[in-house]
């Protein structure tokens, strides 16, 4: 029989008091979006309206596809924009990117890229600082997808 050593015994101890660490990891790239939604919201009520998301219609490559959200928001002490959350529910990582403001943010507008993996509806989500939450919805058709998840 092969003998072991101390520092392979403790190596083998780690690797498994971080077994369940690295699952509940896995469980939670795999969350719906709606459950991240809800996360966000608490539970109340999301609207239509006051955000417009802008995506290209078709994308040729999912690994820079170009997005503008912006809210309808005076931007003032007493209204303003708290927080912008974007999901793609079929990215392995649904939640795509979240952006925090406030009332010195001048306007409630964002302009990035993020990664697409496929042809989806991405949801844009507000949170107003009177506790309302407001969302849009865009599709867009991605001819080369660029989240790929190997499991």
């Amino acid at each position: 029989m092969k003998k072991t050593s101390r520092r392979r015994f403790f190596a083998c101890l780690m690797a498994i008091a971080a077994w369940p660490t690295v699952r509940a990891y896995g469980q939670a790239s795999t969350e719906s979006v709606d459950a991240m939604v809800l996360m966000v919201t608490g539970g109340a009520k999301v609207q239509t309206g006051r955000v417009k998301l802008e995506l290209p219609p078709f994308a040729d490559n999912g690994n820079s596809v170009s997005l503008k959200v912006s809210v309808d928001s005076a931007m003032t002490a007493i209204d303003y924009v708290k927080s912008i959350h974007l999901y793609a529910a079929r990215n392995p990582r649904p939640n795509v990117a979240n952006f925090y403001l406030g009332p010195r943010a001048g306007r409630a507008q964002i302009s990035t890229r993020v990664r697409l993996g496929g042809s989806q509806r991405v949801l844009a989500l507000a949170a107003l600082s009177d506790g309302s939450f407001w969302s849009a919805t865009a599709d867009v058709v991605v001819t080369l997808s660029a989240c790929y998840d190997a499991t």
